[in-house]
């Protein structure tokens, strides 16, 4: 397909092209259906870096042997209110949906509760988790270490992090649910991705060469950090020193000690040094429950949640085209907007989604 093409795709399509894809390379349905589950939900919500755009990616790790397409997962340590869960070289979607319907667990006995998940996989978009416990009346809070350095920390001339993603979310009773889900850099390398698929340039400030000046190619930046040509990489949330880039550098090594340390998991420029092709990336996942109830009695969390927002809602805007949002506001304005008239897919994607379905024989529905 043309690389400046694009259609339209509806979500049950979109899910039924996934499931023959994974039935196809033999995932059981525990492991597939949540993954299908995520990964459309992620392209609804218009976080097209973290849907569909990382089929080739799974593939690369099945055809590798990192991935293992039939995990058992495994609680390994664990008391009242926490929990250490192996995911044995599963995807990430699965073990996630699980680990925080277990912190939820413990929340709501506890009044909070803790899981770390070692020896996983990519899990998508960090907010679809946190969701999970929003749905349950609780708090919820999810980041997640990543295979690949791509963050130059401030002032370095490497990349040594990886976009380290933190999501949060809390219930309201009317209005729509705070949800905040971020990387830790200026951009996800998603996004980047993206960008690289559509022929779009970087905005300045989203990545550095190793002499630290900008740089706007997506497809340089993309090759350097997947182990290409000269260095560069993703600069932390700020971008510059001068802009507060020291305060996404260190939420980042918040992230990599909540999910990593704390769980086990590799930290990628220590384990690239040692991995074997077909070792999987042990990623590790972090995911935190609070029940409002535990502090608050009835519905008032809810209700100060709800006035609150109320009030953010109708702060005089700048510009009265552009009216003042909460985290969350634009991605379920776009859910809406994708259910009716189906989910952009660009040219590139289509060759790949139809390539992977012709390696493993599985029907190509995308056309």
């Amino acid at each position: 397909m043309n690389s400046s093409s694009s259609i339209n795709v509806p979500h049950d399509t979109l899910c039924r092209q996934l499931q023959v894809i994974f039935d196809a390379w033999g995932m059981p349905p525990d492991q597939s259906e949540p993954t299908v589950q995520v990964m459309t939900e992620t392209d609804l919500r218009g976080i097209d870096s973290h849907g569909i755009a990382m089929l080739d990616s799974y593939n690369r790790l099945r055809r590798s042997g990192r991935l293992n397409l039939h995990p058992k997962r495994r609680i390994l340590r664990e008391t009242a209110a926490t929990a250490l869960v192996d995911a044995d070289a599963g995807l990430g979607h699965p073990i996630s949906i699980y680990a925080m319907g277990l912190a939820v667990d413990k929340a709501l006995e506890a009044g909070a509760g803790v899981v770390t998940v070692k020896n996983s996989h990519h899990f998508g978009a960090a907010g679809i988790y946190t969701e999970v416990a929003v749905r349950r009346g609780c708090i919820g809070m999810a980041t997640t270490t990543t295979r690949m350095v791509a963050m130059v920390p401030t002032w370095g001339a490497d990349a040594v992090l990886g976009t380290n993603p933190i999501a949060f979310a809390a219930p309201t009773r009317r209005n729509g649910t705070f949800l905040l889900d971020m990387a830790t850099t200026t951009s996800a390398l998603g996004k980047v991705r993206v960008r690289q698929q559509r022929n779009l340039p970087l905005p300045v400030g989203w990545a550095v060469d190793d002499n630290g000046a900008p740089v706007t190619e997506a497809d340089f930046v993309i090759k350097n950090i997947f182990g290409g040509g000269a260095k560069s990489g993703l600069t932390p949330l700020g971008g510059t020193y001068e802009s507060g880039s020291h305060k996404g550098y260190g939420l980042a090594v918040m992230v990599q000690i909540l999910s990593g340390v704390l769980a086990g998991g590799s930290f990628a420029p220590v384990r690239s040094k040692t991995q074997r092709p077909n070792e999987p990336d042990n990623i590790a996942h972090f995911f935190f429950a609070i029940d409002p109830h535990a502090f608050r009695t009835g519905s008032d969390f809810e209700d100060d949640m709800d006035r609150m927002i109320d009030v953010l809602h109708s702060t005089r805007p700048a510009d009265p085209a552009n009216p003042v949002l909460i985290a969350g506001d634009r991605e379920r304005g776009e859910r809406e907007r994708r259910l009716a008239g189906g989910i952009p897919l660009p040219g590139p994607l289509i060759d790949t989604v139809r390539a992977t379905a012709e390696e493993c024989n599985a029907p190509f529905l995308l056309a």
